[in-house]
């Protein structure tokens, strides 16, 4: 697969050698080697600077980034990583599948059923997708094995739960596409509530459907099983597990859509919100700070860094003309509004198999932008469509994130195949929400729409 994607891109460099092509291949071609994000955009735009006397171009760079460094929008995405990570470390995530597992264990699938729910939930309250797979199938894989589930179906549902994150709100995906788009980030995300909520509707629903043509597949929590958990559950212990994520959830997201603090404030309600419940845990210290820290800390620094890189990329590709000549070409090829976004969805989601999201965003966005906004299309609609087809990007072999993250956890017995074999039918119903999206630009911009109100 590598292989035939490197020989794509060297085809495409020699049949069109516009240098704007070039700086495009080439810095696409650098990823695949596996070299960073960030030195490899940077590093190949200053090369084809220098290469083609456009230095002049470098000198607007030291302003663009002192520009990233005093957005306050960003400000939100190192908070947000902070919350987190912060919440991975307090055991809520665990109390919470164990609790609604045997609460749903009179239903077929339950099991399942319950790593939606707590995917969606821990979505709306991290955004971290590595941590919450990681959770997940540390805590449920191993039960739903034992349980006798259909291996696919259990990696399955593990994974793309825990994508959830990428487009249920507070989601660092809409965080830097609306900084991107340059749209009210607090729009995004209410533009994000209906499509997310669909998606895990589509979820339960396939599971729902499995558990009645292949009942065999997702086997009944035992009878003495239930009795001993009924026995010794109480409200106490059900409200402990329940009630304060979706007090954090409210706390953040209530705040941004009551119109009482921005998202980055939001961000900082968050990480107070998280430290709060890990100290009522007893999980708040000294050291379990110091480790959050550093976490934060070198994500945050890979998404910068990224975007410093991409900066570099941007100014490079401008001076080069590409931009001109993206929309000569869209021009000559006599392609609609819709007609261009719908390439352009097509050629993310394939982009999603060899490269990360934040890179498909700082690469794909500052150029594809320009053109959206000269056929007048509504940049939050194109956001939330961008949003849920980088959210394959996790899902996608063979560089899905998502399913290296589980692999790293799952038993030895659990194949990768199994793994690939699981995510698609949620790959699917993906697709079939972008599709649903796209034909119905409401679906995404009726909310925002009350809220303008």
């Amino acid at each position: 697969m590598k292989i035939a994607a490197t020989f794509f891109v060297l085809a495409l460099g020699i049949a069109a050698p516009h240098p704007a092509v070039l700086l495009f291949c080439g810095v696409f071609l650098v990823l695949l080697t596996g070299f960073p994000v960030a030195f490899a955009l940077g590093g190949v735009s200053v090369l084809f600077a220098f290469a083609y006397g456009k230095t002049a171009a470098l000198g607007f760079l030291p302003l663009r980034i002192w520009g990233i460094l005093e957005n306050y929008v960003l400000i939100a995405v190192p908070l947000f990583i902070f919350m987190g990570i912060m919440l991975e470390k307090s055991g809520i995530a665990e109390e919470l599948l164990e609790t609604c597992a045997q609460l749903l264990g009179r239903i077929r699938g339950g099991l399942a059923i319950t790593v939606v729910l707590v995917g969606a939930l821990l979505a709306a309250s991290t955004g971290i997708v590595g941590a919450t797979v990681v959770t997940m199938g540390l805590l449920s894989l191993p039960t739903m094995l034992r349980r006798g589930y259909h291996v696919p179906l259990c990696t399955g549902t593990i994974c793309a739960s825990g994508t959830l994150g990428q487009i249920i709100p507070p989601s660092i995906v809409l965080v830097l596409l609306g900084s991107q788009l340059q749209e009210p980030i607090g729009d995004m995300f209410l533009a994000a509530v209906i499509p997310g909520l669909m998606l895990v509707g589509m979820y339960l629903l396939w599971i729902v459907i499995l558990g009645v043509v292949r009942p065999e597949w997702m086997p009944l929590v035992p009878e003495e099983e239930r009795a001993e958990f009924a026995k010794n559950v109480s409200v106490a212990k059900i409200a402990r597990a329940l009630i304060p994520p979706v007090l954090l959830v409210l706390g953040v997201l209530g705040s941004i859509f009551a119109g009482i603090a921005t998202p980055t404030e939001a961000s900082a309600v968050g990480v107070v919100g998280a430290g709060v419940l890990a100290a009522i845990r007893g999980k708040l210290s000294l050291e379990t700070l110091r480790g959050v820290s550093r976490e934060t800390a070198l994500l945050t620094s890979m998404v910068f860094m990224i975007l410093i890189g991409a900066t570099a990329f941007s100014l490079v590709f401008r001076s080069l003309n590409g931009h001109v000549l993206l929309q000569h070409t869209v021009e000559n090829a006599q392609l609609g509004p819709l007609q261009f976004l719908l390439l352009a969805m097509l050629v993310m989601f394939i982009a999603g198999f060899f490269i990360d999201f934040i890179e498909i965003i700082f690469i794909f966005v500052p150029v594809l932008m320009p053109i959206c906004q000269a056929f007048g299309l509504d940049m939050i609609w194109v956001g939330i469509l961008i949003s849920l087809n980088l959210q394959t990007s996790f899902l996608t072999p063979p560089f899905g994130f998502a399913l290296f993250y589980l692999k790293g956890v799952a038993p030895p017995e659990v194949s990768t195949h199994q793994i690939y074999r699981g995510i698609i039918p949620f790959i699917i119903i993906q697709a079939l929400v972008v599709a649903a999206v796209f034909i119905w630009p409401e679906i995404a911009l009726w909310l925002p729409g009350l809220n303008g109100e």
